[in-house]
């Protein structure tokens, strides 16, 4: 049934569903874990990290935590050749901002603008929806430390922690378990190698499998940051 209505992304089933959007959505979830965690004093980004073959130069391998601009990073779980381009075009939107009105982009703005460019590719024939799903941690003066998750078919939503990629229904119950406001960096580590590891099925995390970001702000000065935290 399914052959007769996945030729085209404008092409609903009898059930109401877009197969190319959820063909998208497969993607994201074949893809490593990403956890987002908000913190007492920032968010926390963590993401396994996968070798694809040891005979490749780790300085080359895609990555899966990027800067967007100075006060929001995102983490990514789908194709990463669909990644770059919208990586891309989000920090063409933030230095576009900037350039206009003199000051940091907010945060759902952009995380707004960018859902709507993918959303467009599943109303048009002749293109396909990008394959990728975003965790982005951003910091602005007007809602303060924010958490977004942008799906494939253009829908963002607001969470406190959230995960995607492969396993992410488990990460997620675990998460509504471990997770508590007003969390530490170092209980937000904590929970986070702790639903790496089940969601990884490893014994051991490692610096090599596993990689994060945390969003901060400098106390004295207010300007935001970022950090590589280690295990």
């Amino acid at each position: 049934m399914a052959r007769r209505y996945d030729s085209r992304t404008t092409t609903f089933s009898p059930e109401g569903r877009l197969f190319q959007v959820e063909y998208a959505l497969e993607s994201v979830n074949h893809a490593g874990t990403c956890i987002g965690l908000h913190t007492e004093n920032g968010i926390l980004l963590a993401s396994e990290k996968k070798i694809m073959s040891k005979l490749l130069e780790q300085s080359s391998t895609p990555e899966k935590l990027w800067k967007i601009d100075q006060h929001i990073v995102a983490a990514i779980a789908g194709l990463n050749a669909d990644a770059m381009i919208l990586i891309n075009f989000a920090r063409v939107i933030a230095g576009r901002y900037r350039a206009r009105y003199g000051t940091l982009i907010p945060v759902e703005n952009l995380v707004q603008e960018l859902s709507d460019h993918k959303q467009g590719y599943t109303q048009f024939g002749g293109l396909r929806p990008y394959g990728v799903a975003f965790l982005f941690a951003g910091c602005d003066g007007r809602n303060g430390f924010q958490l977004y998750h942008s799906e494939p078919s253009g829908n963002y939503s607001a969470w406190k922690a959230a995960a995607i990629g492969a396993s992410h229904q488990a990460a997620r119950s675990m998460l509504k378990t471990d997770f508590t406001e007003g969390l530490s960096i170092d209980e937000a580590k904590s929970v986070a190698c702790k639903v790496l590891q089940k969601t990884m099925d490893c014994v051991n995390l490692t610096s090599d499998k596993v990689e994060m970001f945390y969003l901060t702000r400098n106390k004295d000065t207010g300007e935001v940051f970022t950090q590589t935290l280690s295990l």
